[in-house]
């Protein structure tokens, strides 16, 4: 019988030949393993031609035993409830009707998030960011915003370039949202209090910029959350999605 203890896709060793207590696999798609990062940059060329298939497999089956009706939960540290987040999300309105430090937090910690993603699972370094040594990423964040600005009505009809600069500044103003520091998607759940949070974020990060990490269409999964929202089971949603991802 064949040796079927899990080796680096890399350089094949097992973590005992690399002298570790275990492999770490893949951030995003979680099937490919590692000895470390450096191995894990090595074959980048190679598995990211598979990982968005492998990413987009591991989603759907992890949800199938979820697929159930959804209601958000009220998030913590935004003063109103939006009861169907990924509806918004979906009809372009997901920042109107907030108030304006609302609206502000959620732009910042989209960016923040598109920023860690980009740096864990392509490997990319946003110039002028703290990723990049930078005390603060606020440059690239007036890019962003400006981007998001060309975007049909992803920004609410306040917004102005005075209510921009109040943006930047709320987003070096010491709160949580705060451009000098690094986040993770485990701190984004436990600072909002659910753990759809990221996938919230995520989504709005792929509407401004009109394309997902490492180029993925997160449509999909958010017409499966908002046919959920809306009372919907997810099931048949799901299966396509699946057949989809295995037929590639």
């Amino acid at each position: 019988m064949a040796d079927e203890t899990p080796a680096c896709a890399n350089c094949e060793k097992t973590a005992a030949a690399a002298n570790l207590a275990s492999l770490k696999a893949c951030a995003k798609c979680k099937t490919t393993q590692y000895c470390g990062r450096d191995c894990q940059k090595a074959d980048w060329k190679t598995h990211k031609k598979i990982c968005a298939k492998n990413a987009s497999e591991a989603f759907v089956e992890a949800n199938a035993e979820h697929s159930n009706t959804y209601s958000a939960g009220r998030l913590k540290d935004l003063e109103k409830h939006e009861p169907k987040p990924f509806t918004r999300l979906d009809e372009g309105k997901y920042l109107h009707d907030r108030p304006e430090k609302d609206v502000f937090k959620l732009l910042i910690d989209s960016f923040r998030m598109r920023q860690a993603d980009d740096f864990n699972l392509e490997h990319k370094t946003t110039p002028n960011s703290v990723y990049a040594g930078a005390s603060s990423s606020i440059v690239p964040f007036r890019q962003y915003l400006a981007k998001a600005a060309t975007r049909r009505n992803i920004l609410p009809s306040w917004w102005t370039a005075d209510k921009q600069k109040e943006c930047e500044a709320f987003g070096e103003s010491g709160a949580w949202s705060d451009l000098r520091r690094k986040v993770t998607k485990q701190e984004m759940i436990q600072h909002y209090g659910d753990d759809k949070m990221p996938m919230q974020v995520r989504m709005l990060a792929e509407a401004v910029y009109g394309v997902g990490t490492m180029g993925q269409d997160g449509s999909g999964a958010r017409r499966m959350m908002m046919r959920m929202e809306n009372g919907g089971s997810g099931n048949d949603q799901i299966m396509s999605m699946l057949n989809l991802a295995r037929g590639r």
